[in-house]
This record gives C-alpha cells, sequence and structure tokens, in this order.
C-alpha cells in the first residue's frame, strides 16, 4: 500500500469522530470499513475562515481536509519516484482511482470516462469529435441558458458558418422541450445544454430531451458541472451520449482537472479529435541498435477505442488526481442524495425570504438544484454588495441578480446571516 493510500484511509477513517452540530443522521462506510455515523453540517472537513459566511460552492467549493491531506501525502510519495522500478514510468496516474470513482457517481463504466482539465475542454473535444468545427451542413442546438463559455464558443463557431440554434428560456426561466423540438431536425448534429444551469438552475428533463434528439439521429452532451456531486444523476437513465464538468464545484476537488463521458457505443462512431501516447493500448519504440532492423517506423502502437483512447493526449495531474479521488470518496462516505436532502430546507427559507428584499426568484419551484438565483435591476450599484461584504457573507454577485449556493459545511444561521445583511 502506497504512501498515499495509507495517509487517506487514515485521514477517511477519522471521519467518524465529527462533532454533532447539525440536523441530518448519515450512515458511513467506506472501503468495506465498519459503519459509523456522521452528521451535517460538516464544518470540521473544510479549512473556513473564521467569521465568514461562505454561500457560494457553485462558484467554487472549498476541498475538505482529507482531500487536501491526500494530495500532500501523493508529493510527499512522488519524490520517491526520482529512481522508479525497472519497467516503471513513475508516472502520475498510479495509486488513486478517480476515474473509477466518477463512473461510480454517475453509473457509467471506467472505460467511458477519459481525464480532461476542464469543462470546456470536454465540450470543445465532442464538438471536434463529432466534426462540427470545420464546414458542414449539420446544425447544433442550444439554448440560452447554457454556459456562457460553451455559447462563446458555438457562437465563434457560427462566425465561421455552423448553423448554431438558440432555444430562448421563458417567461419562468426556463427550457420548454417544445421549443427544443420546433428547431431539432434532421441535420441536427448535436443537442448541447446544461444538465443543471449555471445560472438559474434550472434543470433539463435529459430523459426527455435525449429521446426527442435521438428520434433526430442527433447526439446530446451535457455540461453536468452543477450536477454531479450535487444531486444523484444516472448516464445511463438519462440518455446523453456525453458529459463533462470540472471537479472544482461540487466535486470538490480543485482547478485543472475533470472528466469526460463518453458512451461506450458511441465513442466507436466518432473520429478522435486529438492524438496523444496516452491513446495507445500498446507501444512499443525500436531504438537503435538492437531494436531497429527491419522495421519501417521508430514506433509501433495500436490506439484504444475507450474515452482515453478517444480524448486523452498525455499525463495528468498527479496530486490533483490523488486529491480529487479522496474528494470523490468523501462524497460517497457521505451520499449525494443525503447532500441535496440537507441543503433542500435552506434554499427554500431563502426562496421564501428574499422576495420580501426587492428580489425576485428566477429558480423554477420545482428545481431539486443547488443553487438559488434572484434578479434584481441594478443590484450591483445598490449597497447591498457593500452590506454583504461588511457582513462577510461571500455570494455570487453580478450587475442585476444574486445567486446564493450552500453546501454541507452551512446551515441556517448562515442563511440568517444572510437574511440580515440584506435587512
Amino acid at each position: 500500500m502506497t504512501l498515499a493510500r495509507r495517509e487517506l484511509l487514515k485521514s477517511l477513517s477519522g471521519m467518524a469522530a465529527t462533532v454533532a452540530f447539525g440536523k441530518l443522521d448519515i450512515p458511513s462506510a467506506l472501503d468495506g470499513a465498519q459503519t459509523s455515523r456522521a452528521v451535517l453540517p460538516r464544518k470540521q472537513d473544510f479549512d473556513l475562515t473564521d467569521g465568514f459566511t461562505y454561500l457560494n460552492a457553485a462558484y467554487t467549493h472549498p476541498i475538505p481536509r482529507p482531500a487536501a491531506d491526500a494530495a500532500r501525502a501523493y508529493l510527499a510519495e512522488r519524490n520517491k519516484l526520482a529512481m522508479p522500478r525497472p519497467g516503471s514510468g513513475g508516472g502520475a496516474g498510479e495509486g488513486f482511482n478517480a476515474k473509477a470513482l466518477f463512473a461510480e457517481l454517475i453509473n457509467a463504466k471506467p472505460s467511458e470516462i477519459a481525464y480532461v482539465p476542464n469543462t470546456s475542454t470536454g465540450e470543445n473535444l465532442v464538438v471536434s469529435a463529432l466534426g462540427l468545427d470545420r464546414p458542414t451542413k449539420f446544425n447544433v442546438v442550444t439554448d440560452w441558458l447554457h454556459f456562457d463559455g460553451a455559447l462563446v464558443h458555438l457562437l465563434e463557431l457560427q462566425r465561421a458558418g455552423l448553423d448554431v440554434r438558440i432555444v430562448r428560456p421563458t417567461a419562468d426561466y426556463r427550457i420548454d422541450i417544445t421549443d427544443l423540438a420546433r428547431v431539432i431536425d434532421s441535420d441536427t448534429r448535436l443537442v448541447e445544454l446544461s444538465s443543471t444551469t449555471m445560472y438559474n438552475g434550472f434543470q433539463h428533463d435529459l430523459e426527455a430531451v435525449c429521446k426527442l434528439a435521438h428520434a433526430h439521429g442527433a447526439h446530446v452532451y451535457a455540461d453536468i458541472i452543477h450536477t454531479a456531486g450535487a444531486e444523484p444523476f444516472d448516464v445511463k437513465a438519462s440518455g446523453v451520449d456525453f458529459a463533462a464538468c470540472s471537479s472544482f464545484k461540487w466535486l470538490m476537488g480543485d482547478y485543472g482537472l475533470g472528466f469526460l463521458y463518453a458512451r461506450d457505443d458511441v465513442v466507436e462512431q466518432i473520429r478522435r479529435p486529438l492524438v496523444g501516447y496516452y491513446q495507445t493500448a500498446t507501444m512499443t519504440g525500436h531504438e537503435p541498435p538492437f531494436d531497429n532492423a527491419g522495421v519501417t517506423a521508430p514506433v509501433s502502437w495500436t490506439l484504444a477505442r475507450d474515452a482515453t483512447g478517444h480524448f486523452e493526449a498525455g499525463s495528468i495531474a498527479g496530486a490533483l488526481g490523488a486529491g480529487l479521488a479522496a474528494s470523490l470518496a468523501y462524497i460517497k462516505e457521505v451520499g449525494v442524495a443525503n447532500i441535496q436532502a440537507y441543503r433542500k430546507p435552506m434554499l427554500q427559507k431563502l426562496r421564501d425570504e428574499v422576495p420580501r428584499h426587492g428580489f425576485t426568484c428566477v429558480t423554477p419551484p420545482q428545481s431539486t438544484a443547488s443553487i438559488i438565483t434572484f434578479a434584481r435591476k441594478g443590484l450591483g450599484a445598490s449597497d447591498i454588495p457593500a452590506r454583504l461584504a461588511r457582513a462577510r457573507v461571500n455570494v455570487r454577485m453580478t450587475d442585476n441578480w444574486m445567486r446564493v449556493s450552500p453546501s454541507i459545511y452551512n446551515d441556517m444561521d448562515d442563511i440568517d446571516r444572510l437574511l440580515y445583511a440584506l435587512t
């Protein structure tokens, strides 16, 4: 067992001895260990700054202590790889299983998961793999609530000639599937959307969207950055062909590492958008003087046919991978459904109380997302940002809207602190 693994298990084994801050009693289990009792909130698992109320997890989620410990342990172990054992590259990726844990989280096969540095890279790779980054007769359908960065990508392709069809939201701030149906046709190659939107937490009925798209021969890509880890999600039940997310939000990882899901039967139908040595199933170099006679190329190789074989080019950041594996184990131990249930009364109180201070709630009432958003014209120019700063309350704030996203280190006292600051 590596030092990183020992330190990870040691840090996770201590999670049963949590202080009983909270309201939700949760069974704890990891790696077959004996079940213990844990509670929410889990303030003690995060190194949050004293005196501040952080209600902005949808911007970036704090990293749990076990994950930070695992990253540090990996770095300590890595320094011992200066003399790797014979036949070993000593590369990043040995000794942790973030990809397998993420696959389990979304009900995918590990072979359907590739590492990517971020969501945007995943989205770009899918668009390229489908041939939509060059002149084509096909069109892409998306919507007004999709992630801004992905829309910039598609609109740049639109400038180059791609037919991009953008569905506008309804008067109640959601995307109606009948409006999607009006623009999807036999030339639609891709329907691209956010499963849970970053602006207001609107959640697509992905199963219905996929049935609609597949009936026209189109693929579906979902940005799941505000879904994975925040609410139960099953890629098989949804029917999506592709999905991507970074890890620094609800997966409780750090910047620079995420995942791309590609359904195994779809991978066989698409081109590789890039080629790198991590995609090889076998690879042998023919170096002189002993292994270059009678061969016509300096290397022999075969390419893998899984998600890694299509979308990964090279090594990942090992400390990020070790920390992310620990974060995913932590999320599994707490339970995504428990996380979702715990924050529900906090979000409901915000929905009930914030509109009394001149805001309009733009998150659909049926949303079970991790975020809630309130609009108010001229918010950024009002005194509210300064009031929240004085109260040491951190939420996402723009010129005309405020997004609140509590997590498992928050409680009703934090919600009351925000409400008091608004008054």
